[in-house]
């Protein structure tokens, strides 16, 4: 409906224009929106208040002067020109009611669209670094991306859900170290360990495992490992301690046997992750290896090519990417005086590979902890050739978790952290999941661990799922007492009171509101949505009766919560939240 009545406004303004009654470079940007009371129509449209000082009219006489040029429509039942200039639209009730049939017919594919026209997108997501399982912090970009993935497959589009495993930094070199160290400690080894170590449980764990696969082949005697070792903190630097422990790891071990530790610790973790996320009821078509650009040689392919295009010059023995030339507050190193790229190198050559994988748009949900880093992975596109607009950045800030009132202090690298598991297992996979996404990515949110659990109207989760479960009820009221439905057929024009009359206009709003949260990016839209439709729901059902004696009402009463119930089934769903029939 509401495009029907952009198109009329369209024509007409284009009518004008030919007649010379509007300037004929005037831009259209037509915007009709919902009517807030149902005093005011149905949809109304400021576009004589937009366009008022550029026609040098009034706006309520632009408003007017459009009124009298509209066409009829069978849909609108009448036009009022309200306040400065406000066109007011109402629609007929037969057309507003027809949309519980077209829900009931559609089912779950109602809301869906071609908007996307099966563009490539890629959503990268999560990706955190396997240095431990996943926590309550990873847990919202893991909601948010696999909601908005399914936002976006929801309305069109050709999506491709990706994680990237960053396989091959320091930090894995630190974990794999670590749980060398703890593995030599089951080996009767004492050595201190580094303050700038993993000491979570899952360390001694994955220590345990190869202790029990290889014996006591990668021993290595106190003396050895702390050879030329710089001093931890506090009395030395412990990033000198550590990188000094991994070169002695390295060095002691051998190439062959210290990737037989490392690939463990990396595969086990991977694993975890996995499992975790797919209890999460979230899975990844493409896991990436970082470690697959450098074996490939597409970090040194993407460094030639900034070369090769005048992007590089080399300072101090090192080689710098000039990233200020793109709007960077200083330029980048990529490679270090001894010859070691950086983490940007493989950034930019993971982004590189991405384009020539032929997406037509890239979506990268990181951290907010990240947005410095923005520029400069635009920066490296730019100067690579590629339109750095068709990569996208989305941020999302870290939940804090609260018991009791109180919040919940975490430390991955001590190993002093909530898991996602954790959290699955405590509130369930449907609050959890709800809960991350009820507010915008951007925004702070604490997540309260007390209200999760609730099974209560006050958890607005269990309240929304409540609503689809009274429907599911009524069903089977209805089947129980033998009574035979005619929902298609049903006469909607009984739906006359107020109630009745907002719920069908809030069903007829879905479509457009899945598309909004699609192409904004905003999840929790379609959250605020459903919130809506289950309060009003309810509302409805406290007030009415719907297994009722005369048969037309109640066909049309249950049509109509049908139609509610098949809807929250639809949201719900692009959530990753379930919508049980008994509560």
């Amino acid at each position: 409906m509401k495009q029907v009545i952009h198109d009329l406004i369209e024509q007409v303004l284009l009518n004008l224009q030919q007649s010379g009654q509007l300037p004929a470079d005037l831009k259209l940007a037509i915007q009709v929106t919902p009517s807030k009371e149902p005093s005011q129509g149905d949809f109304a449209s400021n576009i004589a208040l937009m366009l008022a000082k550029l026609a040098d009219k009034p706006a309520r006489e632009l408003a007017n002067l459009i009124v009298a040029k509209l066409s009829g429509h069978d849909a609108i039942d009448k036009v009022e020109v309200a306040g400065p200039g406000f066109i007011n639209f109402f629609v007929t009730s037969g057309t507003s009611h027809s949309v519980v049939h077209q829900i009931l017919q559609q089912g779950e594919d109602y809301g869906r669209s071609d908007l996307g026209k099966g563009d490539r997108i890629q959503v990268e997501f999560v990706s955190a670094n396997p240095t431990g399982p996943l926590h309550v912090g990873h847990g919202r970009g893991a909601a948010y991306g696999a909601t908005l993935a399914n936002l976006l497959a929801y309305v069109g589009f050709d999506v491709q859900r990706e994680y990237y495993v960053n396989d091959a930094g320091r930090q894995m070199d630190i974990l794999a170290t670590s749980t060398w160290l703890r593995y030599l400690e089951l080996c009767g080894v004492e050595i201190p360990f580094p303050s700038n170590g993993y000491q979570g449980d899952y360390v001694w764990d994955i220590a345990a495992t190869i202790h029990r696969e290889n014996g006591e082949r990668f021993q290595r005697s106190n003396d050895q490992v702390m050879d030329k070792v710089f001093a931890d903190a506090p009395e030395g630097d412990k990033e000198k301690h550590i990188d000094d422990l991994i070169a002695n790891a390295k060095t002691l071990l051998g190439e062959a046997d210290y990737r037989i530790v490392f690939d463990l610790v990396l595969n086990t973790l991977v694993d975890v992750i996995r499992s975790d996320l797919h209890a999460f009821g979230v899975d990844f078509d493409e896991w990436f290896s970082e470690r697959s650009l450098a074996d490939a040689g597409q970090v040194e392919s993407a460094i030639q090519r900034l070369t090769d295009n005048g992007h590089m010059y080399q300072k101090d023995g090192a080689w710098w990417f000039r990233s200020t030339d793109f709007g960077d507050e200083k330029d980048r190193v990529v490679k270090r005086d001894n010859g070691q790229t950086t983490y940007f190198a493989s950034d930019i050559a993971y982004h590189m590979n991405k384009f020539e994988r032929g997406f037509d748009r890239v979506i990268n949900i990181w951290g907010a902890d990240h947005h410095g880093y923005i520029t400069r992975v635009k920066a490296s596109l730019s100067a690579l050739g590629y339109d750095a607009d068709r990569l996208e950045i989305q941020l999302v800030q870290f939940a804090n978790l609260y018991e009791n009132g109180a919040r919940i202090s975490m430390s991955t690298r001590s190993g002093e952290f909530v898991t996602l598991r954790q959290l699955r297992e405590d509130v369930g996979l449907d609050a959890a999941r709800f809960f991350y996404v009820m507010r915008k990515a951007d925004q702070h949110m604490d997540f309260d661990l007390d209200l999760a659990r609730e099974q209560s109207s006050d958890n607005p989760v269990y309240y929304l799922q409540y609503a689809h479960a009274r429907i599911c009820s009524v069903k089977r009221q209805c089947d129980q007492k033998g009574l035979s439905l005619s929902l298609q057929e049903a006469n909607l024009n009984r739906l006359e009171n107020s109630h009745e009359q907002q719920l069908i206009k809030q069903l007829s709003l879905y479509p457009e509101r899945v598309q909004d949260a699609a192409m904004r990016r905003e999840p929790h839209i379609v959250v605020n949505y459903l919130r809506d439709l289950a309060n009003q729901f309810h509302s409805w059902y406290n007030a009415h009766q719907f297994i009722v004696d005369d048969v037309e009402l109640r066909d049309a009463r249950i049509a109509l919560a049908s139609a509610i119930r098949q809807v929250l089934q639809n949201g719900l769903n692009l959530m990753g939240v379930s919508a049980p029939e008994k509560m």
